[in-house]
């Protein structure tokens, strides 16, 4: 009786292994590196590219008014020997409010730039995130992952993601 109920529980192991094996190669999984395709998708480089064209004067605005800033700076500590106590604080008054006026700008446009860099990303992810969709359904995948440690090139669909989203019509 040992022996029936001994092959018996082997027999139904051998059985759920080889189901088990079966369906572990019939499982299609597929990994999308996120950061190659925020990188190296052209909608991407798109969204750099306005946001370079949108924020480069502004930037070198800044950038001008920092130098006119250190200028004066430079003028005042140069002339402060041979200017009146009253005048010398009024300057440095000025310069101090100029650098506040220049550090808040600074703040300011720091602020518009990430809100516009993580606006410009939210839309990219969305897009890839539809054309991810659209090949997980196309191709019948069982799981695709983004965000893994390790993953082989035998599972890894970014290039498909990067190329469906260059060749998908722009969105703006």
């Amino acid at each position: 009786m040992k022996t029936t109920l001994f092959k018996s529980v082997v027999l139904v192991a051998c059985s759920l292994a080889a189901v088990g094996a079966s369906v572990a190669q019939e499982l299609k999984i597929g990994y999308v590196n996120s950061e190659r395709v925020l990188r190296e998708a052209t909608p991407a480089k798109a969204a750099l590219a306005r946001m370079e064209s949108d924020f480069t004067k502004r930037d070198k605005d800044l950038n001008d008014q920092a130098g006119r800033l250190k200028a004066a700076a430079d003028k005042l500590e140069k002339d402060a020997p041979t200017l009146s106590e009253a005048e010398r604080n009024r300057r440095q008054r000025d310069l101090v409010e100029q650098d506040r006026d220049l550090q808040r700008k600074r703040r300011e446009f720091q602020e518009d730039l990430n809100q516009r860099r993580n606006e410009e990303t939210a839309g990219l992810v969305e897009r890839a995130n539809k054309v991810i969709k659209q090949i997980f359904d196309a191709e019948k995948y069982d799981l695709i992952l983004q965000d893994v440690v390790f993953a082989g090139p035998r599972v890894d669909i970014t290039e498909k993601v990067i190329k469906a989203l260059n060749a998908a019509p722009a969105a703006r």
